[in-house]
């Protein structure tokens, strides 16, 4: 009886790799195909995820923008990296200054996500009720 299941089980493995391995390009295919949305996975979208995802980066560019006393903030990781400089750290003074740098060109890639929810809203989830 054991056999059959430790069977079964490596069957069943094998042929779950088997399908990956077949699905893997065809998924990874380019497809021009456009995506259609039913009414309610459309409304579901309009209503749950639009909003969300706006809020969400709304507030991490607030957080991003925000002054040194806001944890994450690029003033704040600056006012860190002079601390550790004026400490003599100067490796991890660098290290927090290449995270403002990486931290502040995050703006635009906000912005440009902002602009895209916002265009799509416009087109697809109708006016505001």
């Amino acid at each position: 009886m054991r056999g059959t299941t430790w069977t079964r089980l490596a069957l069943a493995g094998c042929g779950s790799a088997v399908c990956l391995l077949v699905a893997a390009p065809l998924a990874a295919a380019e497809t021009t195909a456009p995506i259609t949305l039913s009414p309610e996975e459309s409304q579901q979208v309009c209503s749950d995820w639009v909003p969300k995802l706006q809020k969400r980066a709304d507030t991490l560019k607030k957080r991003i923008t925000g002054g040194p006393e806001v944890k994450g903030s690029v003033a704040n990781l600056k006012a860190r990296a002079a601390d550790q400089r004026a400490a003599g750290h100067t490796a991890r003074a660098d290290q927090l200054d290449q995270r403002a740098a990486k931290r502040q060109s995050r703006v635009g890639e906000l912005d440009a996500a902002k602009q895209k929810l916002d265009a799509f809203a416009a087109a697809h989830c109708g006016p505001a009720k």
